[in-house]
Parts: structure tokens; C-alpha cells; sequence
């Protein structure tokens, strides 16, 4: 799994506005936005990058004002992390993410009401999931995330923008209405690449938690992308309260990831 997770990487960021090779690493750069979450690099699986190439890499990030930053699989690699400790990466993060697959996902009981499915337990009312159809959804969405993440990055047309070109582009973003017709929480995932597609952004307001919502958004969002033909979906997670939630859903244990970045 860890060589489809790193080759699905690659192709994800192969997409992205900007994106060229430097040595055996593709780096996403997208020059509507500085965030580092989007500007980032990974190998190539198997990858053995000579200081050379590594040296060439931070300075494809410095000539654009942009922190070198990675993220990728260490297992599908393992001649990558030691080049770039040479050369003064730092570990930013260490995730571990888990995988879902059609036989293993386990979908919310269906209501009779189209496109919902009770919360888990079934004691709170319902949960209907739904795709955005406006662009005030987007930027509903788009807002809602920002503050379900804490202010790690500020709502934008930019990030509304890019919610919208996942879902035309052939990945998935669903969310669950709050009262006011905004929105309570949500997610997304990517197109499928190398068979396996990656789902991100799960996050609900603290108002509305514990309802059910990532659950259900997880679960539908998983499904969808079955439907396109991927046979894995897989994801990070940030604390075991959201592992338990993925793990109720059909994620299992896939392997970790390594976030290195330069501040020299």
C-alpha cells in the first residue's frame, strides 16, 4: 500500500497549476496561493536523490518566496529522508493513515429520506449529507473548514475556488447543512490516481459535533469515490477520538507519512 499511496502523491501533484520535476521529485506549486499545505514536494516511489538534486529542489522553493516543504510515504522511498536530513530538512510532522476499501467500508443505516443516514446510534436526529450545487455552498464550505481546523488558514475565493475545481474535477466534496442553511461540517477527496484517491479536510464545527457529521461525511464521501472506480481511499488522521470515528467507517491501518521541511 505504501507504493500506492506515494505513486498516488506523485499524480495528485502532478495536477496541480504549476507542477514540475526536480530530479526524482515532483513538486505542486500553484501560484494562486503561498500556503505550504499546497505548495509542497514528494518523490518519485524508489527515488535515490544525489545532494545534487536535493540542493536543486530548495532552490526551485526559494526562487518563488516559498519554504521547501515535503510530504510523502518514507517506506515507498527509503533512500529519500537521509538526502534531505543531509541537507538540513527538519521533521515538520509524522502521520500515520489509514485505508478503506469497498469490503471493509460500513455505511450509516439509510433513512428514507434521499441522500441521508442516521447518526451512529441513531438517538439525534438525522444526518443528510449533500453535494455542493452553489457557489455560496463552496464558500459555505470553505469557511466552515477554516474554522473547524482553528485558523490554520483564512476562508478565501481562492480556497472556495479550489473546493470546486475537487468536485469538477473528478474527486468529491459533500457536506451537512447547519440550521441557517451554512455549513456544519464536511470534507473532501481527490480523484482517484494509481487506483487509490486521498480524503482530507474532515472537519465540523465545534457547535455541531458530536452528531454524527464526520462519520457520515466520511462514509459517503468513501462511496462515491468506490463508485468511480477507486479501490482504495485512504487518509490521515489527527487523534485517536478521529481515528475511532474513521475506524467505525472501515478505515484500517495503512502506514505512515513524513512531513519534512527547510527553514535554513
Amino acid at each position: 500500500m505504501h507504493a500506492d499511496v506515494q505513486s498516488f502523491a506523485v499524480a495528485h501533484l502532478l495536477r496541480r497549476p504549476a507542477a514540475r520535476r526536480v530530479g526524482g521529485f515532483v513538486v505542486g506549486f500553484d501560484p494562486a496561493t503561498t500556503s505550504p499545505y499546497v505548495n509542497y514536494a514528494t518523490p518519485v516511489p524508489g527515488a535515490e536523490p544525489t545532494d545534487a538534486e536535493v540542493a536543486d529542489l530548495i532552490t526551485a522553493f526559494r526562487t518563488r518566496g516559498l519554504t521547501p516543504r515535503l510530504e510523502f510515504a518514507p517506506d515507498a522511498a527509503p533512500r529519500v529522508e537521509p538526502a534531505l536530513r543531509r541537507a538540513g530538512f527538519r521533521t515538520e510532522a509524522v502521520h500515520d493513515y489509514l485505508v478503506c476499501t469497498p469490503a471493509t467500508l460500513t455505511v450509516p443505516t439509510a433513512s428514507a429520506e434521499p441522500g441521508a443516514s442516521p447518526e451512529p446510534g441513531g438517538t439525534r436526529g438525522r444526518v443528510r449529507v449533500e453535494a455542493p450545487v452553489s457557489e455560496d455552498d463552496y464558500v459555505a464550505i470553505d469557511t466552515a473548514l477554516a474554522e473547524a481546523f482553528g485558523g490554520e488558514w483564512a476562508p478565501s475565493p481562492e480556497g472556495a475556488a479550489r473546493l470546486r475545481r475537487t468536485e469538477e474535477g473528478g474527486g468529491a466534496v459533500r457536506f451537512v447543512r447547519a440550521e441557517d442553511g451554512s455549513c456544519a461540517g464536511g470534507a473532501l477527496c481527490s480523484a482517484p490516481a494509481e487506483g487509490t484517491a486521498e480524503l482530507a479536510g474532515v472537519g465540523t464545527l465545534p457547535a455541531y459535533r458530536g452528531r454524527g457529521i464526520a462519520a457520515a461525511v466520511t462514509a459517503n464521501l468513501a462511496g462515491t469515490l468506490f463508485a468511480r472506480g477507486a479501490k482504495t481511499v485512504w487518509l490521515e488522521y489527527s487523534g485517536e477520538g478521529s481515528r475511532r470515528v474513521y475506524e467505525r467507517v472501515g478505515f484500517r491501518p495503512g502506514g505512515t507519512r513524513l512531513y519534512l521541511t527547510h527553514e535554513g
